[in-house]
């Protein structure tokens, strides 16, 4: 089979298509035909070296796809030939033709969701729901503030929040994002780039503050987001690119938390209950991932460059087949 492979730690041209032998499942484990590869932030910097978390070399990037059951481990019942699935982690990365999976990195796909659409579910959407439910404890009623509202974890996020019947701002860089945040169900968007933008999510609350803020880029923004909690509001930070100075006098005249995660620390219990959400949200259409750019499987390294760039809109993914 056809899979990207890294031999060595670098930019986007250590990505390269390798012939490797297709794996086999076992106890426990299913192999699936990939469709559609989701592409996201953290495996730039896996591929870059600059992780906590490193795999040995050479290896296939990714956890997140989408496709159809190939074959199934003799003991395995859950999945059969054929099953639409979505995967969320993978044995042996999912940038390839095929996949190996245990079980619990399967989930349904709904029939009434592209394959593209499954591939943006794993990382993102797992991300947003442990960030908003999980670790903000985000409850109906209580307004969120999700920067960078139009990419795909964001995108997820509000959707999520919405659906959850919380009140939704967003930000974003760019009229189309701008747009497309309230087309995902964000009722007031801010252009992040706008040096008062702090200043209007603050006179939307009414000066009372966000209770929850969804934090992809903390580095830029932490410091300012204390300013515009309301008491007792939580921070869940999900991404960050350096370092950010802040003044702690912000949270404690608001006795607000600080709540960082990754997602590789979630319990499998609390894993389980997030993709169960997940699935229920495809099938009854209160979640509907946004696909951005699609490339082919040979262009990951072009893929990779996209996801970095600032203002992109929804997801960005991969395609085995022209189809």
């Amino acid at each position: 089979m056809k899979a990207i492979r890294v031999n060595e730690f670098g930019g986007p041209e250590v990505l390269r298509m390798e012939e490797v032998p297709t794996p086999q499942p076992g106890s426990g484990e299913v192999l699936v035909r990939m469709q559609a590869i989701g592409v996201n932030p953290v495996e730039t910097y896996i591929r870059a070296g600059k992780y906590a978390r490193l795999p040995a070399l050479p290896y296939t990037p990714g956890n997140d796809g989408a496709g159809v059951i190939e074959q199934a481990g003799s003991d395995v019942t859950e999945f059969k030939a054929g099953d639409r699935v979505y995967t969320a982690g993978s044995l042996s990365g999912t940038y390839a033709e095929f996949v190996l999976c245990k079980t619990e990195q399967v989930h349904r796909l709904p029939g009434n969701v592209s394959f593209a659409q499954g591939a943006a579910m794993g990382t993102p959407y797992a991300t947003a729901y442990r960030g908003l439910f999980q670790r903000a404890d985000a409850k109906p009623g209580e307004t969120v503030l999700v920067h960078g509202a139009s990419g795909g974890v964001g995108t997820a996020a509000v959707q999520l929040a919405r659906a959850r019947g919380l009140r939704v701002f967003g930000t974003a860089g760019s009229d189309e994002g701008l747009k497309l945040a309230r087309e995902q169900g964000a009722h007031e968007a801010f252009d992040h780039g706008a040096p008062d933008h702090f200043e209007q999510i603050m006179r939307a609350t009414g000066g009372r503050g966000v209770d929850v803020i969804v934090e992809l880029l903390a580095n830029v923004n932490l410091g300012k987001d204390l300013t515009i909690l309301a008491k007792g509001g939580r921070v869940a930070i999900i991404g960050s690119r350096g370092r950010v100075e802040i003044d702690p006098r912000d949270t404690m005249q608001r006795d607000v938390d600080l709540r960082g995660m990754v997602l590789p620390n979630t319990p499998p219990a609390e894993m389980a209950s997030i993709h169960a959400a997940l699935v229920a949200g495809l099938e009854n259409g209160t979640l509907r991932p946004v696909i951005g750019k699609e490339f082919p499987l040979s262009e990951a390294a072009q893929a990779h460059r996209a996801v970095m760039e600032s203002g992109s809109l929804g997801k960005i993914v991969l395609r085995t087949s022209e189809k």
